[in-house]
């Protein structure tokens, strides 16, 4: 608990500097860095389990640090600097298989570097989206705020009066009722903020989003818990004491960011 104590209190001190006291454009290097350590950990457990090419790990991790920067500097172009991306990613993985001497499992490769650098990369990259949005530095906080209001909620809720194992062959700890308080957590955190923290939020748009944060939140940190089970590992890593890894700490991020991003750009 103290580790965990220490590695959280840093975390959450890096977050707020990022998001409130320094420059924005420092928060896309901290997206980035969230970024690159998460694709490291995803490479290390395919590798784990696979030899994955590290030409291969190389190319992801480097696209994934670069996606905020691209978002950053291309925002008023809207989404086709990174459709362009996305497709030299592609094409510079098939050039890579094709200097290699086999050709086994070259759809396998393309598709795991690929399906990483959406996953993680991508889809983190919409809380930058969202840093650069009117009220930029608040709605970060809300949607942050939110998720791990329901990550604490699931955690104490299911550890005090978890009974009923929700699906035990992806995650064996998480419970039923965890998940019911996790989702409770999130939409309470949502009314909270929501109502005196942004002012413009009507409380059909606070309860939508606290719903849909609550709900795509418990999904991410599912989908996590199933890319661990199938590699058969705990934690992603051990990059931070009591956490575990990045991936451990962005699980919930990862589809929460997307589905905020959305309501804010169709219903704001």
């Amino acid at each position: 608990m103290f580790k965990r104590a220490v590695t959280s209190i840093i975390l959450i001190l890096v977050v707020i500097l990022s998001i409130f006291v320094l420059p924005v454009w420092t928060f896309g290097i901290v997206a980035s860095l969230f970024i690159g350590l998460g694709l490291y950990e995803f490479f290390r457990l395919s590798g784990a389990k696979k030899i994955f090419p590290l030409s291969f790990a190389y190319v992801g991790i480097f696209s994934g640090i670069l996606l905020p920067y691209i978002t950053y500097l291309y925002r008023p172009t809207g989404g086709i600097w990174e459709m362009l991306f996305f497709i030299l990613i592609l094409i510079t993985l098939f050039i890579i298989h094709f200097t290699r001497k086999e050709s086994q499992n070259a759809v396998n490769l393309i598709a795991v570097t690929l399906f990483a650098i959406f996953y993680i990369g991508w889809f983190f990259t919409f809380l930058v989206k969202i840093r650069f949005l009117e009220d930029g530095h608040k709605l970060v906080a809300y949607l942050l705020l939110v998720t791990k209001s329901g990550d604490m909620g699931a955690y104490l809720i299911g550890s005090n009066f978890g009974k009923h194992k929700l699906i035990p062959r992806i995650s064996p700890n998480k419970s039923v009722e965890g998940a019911i308080g996790g989702f409770i957590f999130s939409i309470a955190c949502a009314i909270i903020l929501g109502r005196y923290y942004i002012s413009w939020m009507s409380f059909g748009f606070i309860l939508a989003s606290g719903v849909l944060i609550g709900v795509f939140a418990q999904l991410g940190d599912l989908a996590e818990s199933l890319i661990k089970r199938d590699y058969e590992v705990k934690d992603s890593s051990v990059f931070l004491p009591g956490l575990g890894g990045m991936l451990d700490v962005i699980d919930s991020i990862l589809f929460a960011a997307p589905i905020f991003y959305i309501c804010l750009t169709i219903f704001r």
